[in-house]
Formats: structure tokens, C-alpha cells, sequence
């Protein structure tokens, strides 16, 4: 089983290199960091290039062209050129615990996709990692929000994975075998602006079969602080949420498709 970590981003170079060193330092490296650009600067494909010699796995840096929030559209073209079998998706503003990987690869079935937690680091925390470009945080570090979701416990995260008590969607923090993503055709580049783009993929992937896991209380994820993308497209793609679950579709016709060989 080889892992394909897919980091996106876009021009935020000062939390994307703390996300590049927690993934240096994982206690088991994924096979491939792939960092999904959507229309960064020049100094973060720098960056990714200074990062890449401490990262031992190789580093893909896939860029396409600024022109306005397009996450569903990056995220493809970067697991297009996935290798892996298994995707493990984040977004570029996360600090991930040193087991991040092993523990996403231990949680990992056949015919299924995991959503995992983070925990928030508020403003002032954020800061005063950034200036010393800290990745060393804990439940109980300064500026963490909701502890709880810090703590890693393998005992307590498989009894609730068998439980399922919750359902959600967290696309900083999911993963899934590369084939369900191109058998459900990715994600919906329809989908423009922020969110829902994630949780209409995880809709199609039930659809098609796939099962839901939530992941707690391992995988964990330290979430940056920053202020709240625009919201003009929300309801635009609340709608093309709506007409996949009515339509029971498992498929999107502008998609994956479109990158691979």
C-alpha cells in the first residue's frame, strides 16, 4: 500500500512550510507529497523547492493558473498525477502529528474513505508558531482550541470507529483509495468558491458504495488560524449538493477524467 500526501494551497508560503515539515518529520513518510497549487506566487514554488530537500519522499508541485477559488479543479489535477494507492488529502494550513500517516494507513479498509479531525489553533497561537516556524504542538500548547481533539488515543479512536457515532466531512482532513476517487470521476470542478466541494465528492463516493469512517482521536491535525474565505458561491454549490443527493449520481461529467493519461 503506497500513500500519496496531496497538500493544497495558495499563497500562504509561511503555513505551507510548517505543513512541509511535519510531513518531513512523519514516523512513516508517505510514497509522494504532491502539493496542489491553485495560482500561488513564484516564492511559494521556491519554497516547495527548498522543502523538497528535507522531505525524504519525492515532492510534485502542481500549479495551475490563478483564476479565483478553484479547489475542486487543483485537487484533481494533483491526485491525476498521484501515484499512490491510497490519497491522503490536507490543506497547506495544517501542522500534522508525527503518526499522521501510519495512523491514516492503520485506519485505512477496502471500499471505504476516512474523515478525520483537527484541532484550531487560535490567532495568537498561529502567530507565535509562524514567527519561530514552530511545528512542535500539543493538546495543551498555547492557543489550541478544543484540546480534546489533540489528544491521540489508538484504544479510544477504534471504539468509535466501530461505533459511528457522527457523520461530517472535513476536506483539510480525508482520505480514500485513489481508484473509488477516479471510479466516482473526483471532484466536481462545477464547484467554484468555497465550500461543499468536498462534502458533494463523499455524497457520490456513499452513493457509489463507499463507506463512511470518521477517524478521531488519531490522524490528527493542527489547524492555523486565518480569516473566513469568501462565501459568494456557497449557495451555488449548496444547490448542486442538493441535486446529487436527490439524483442518487455517483459521477460528475467535468472531473478527473479530464487529467488522467
Amino acid at each position: 500500500m503506497t500513500i500519496s500526501l496531496v497538500i493544497s494551497t495558495y499563497n500562504w508560503k509561511e503555513a505551507l512550510e510548517l505543513t512541509l515539515l511535519s510531513a518531513a518529520r512523519q514516523s512513516e513518510p508517505p510514497h509522494e507529497v504532491l502539493v496542489a497549487d491553485d495560482g500561488s506566487r513564484a516564492d511559494t514554488a521556491e519554497l516547495i523547492a527548498a522543502m523538497a530537500q528535507e522531505i525524504p519522499a519525492p515532492v510534485i508541485h502542481v500549479w495551475q493558473e490563478d483564476r479565483g477559488f478553484r479547489l475542486a479543479a487543483i485537487r484533481n489535477r494533483a491526485m491525476a498525477r498521484a501515484s499512490g494507492d491510497y490519497v491522503i488529502q490536507v490543506d497547506g494550513d495544517l501542522i500534522l502529528h508525527r503518526h499522521f500517516v501510519r495512523d491514516h494507513r492503520r485506519a485505512a479498509r477496502p471500499g471505504a474513505f476516512i474523515r478525520g479531525a483537527r484541532a484550531p489553533i487560535n490567532e495568537a497561537g498561529t502567530r507565535r508558531l509562524l514567527a519561530v516556524r514552530s511545528i512542535e504542538v500539543h493538546p495543551w500548547s498555547l492557543g489550541v482550541k478544543n484540546r480534546i481533539k489533540g489528544v491521540r488515543s489508538l484504544a479510544v479512536s477504534r471504539l468509535l470507529r466501530r461505533l459511528r457515532l457522527a457523520r461530517g466531512v472535513l476536506g483539510c482532513n480525508m482520505s480514500f483509495w485513489l481508484e473509488d476517487v477516479i471510479r466516482v470521476n473526483g471532484y466536481d470542478e462545477r464547484m467554484v468558491g468555497w465550500g461543499r466541494e468536498d462534502e458533494e465528492l463523499c455524497v457520490r463516493l456513499e452513493q457509489a458504495g463507499v463507506r463512511y469512517q470518521e477517524l478521531r482521536f488519531s490522524g490528527l491535525a493542527y489547524h492555523l488560524h486565518h480569516p473566513e474565505r469568501p462565501r459568494d458561491r456557497h449557495a451555488a454549490n449548496l444547490e448542486m449538493l442538493a441535486e446529487t443527493r436527490k439524483t442518487g449520481r455517483t459521477t460528475c461529467e467535468l472531473g478527473i477524467s479530464q487529467y488522467l493519461p
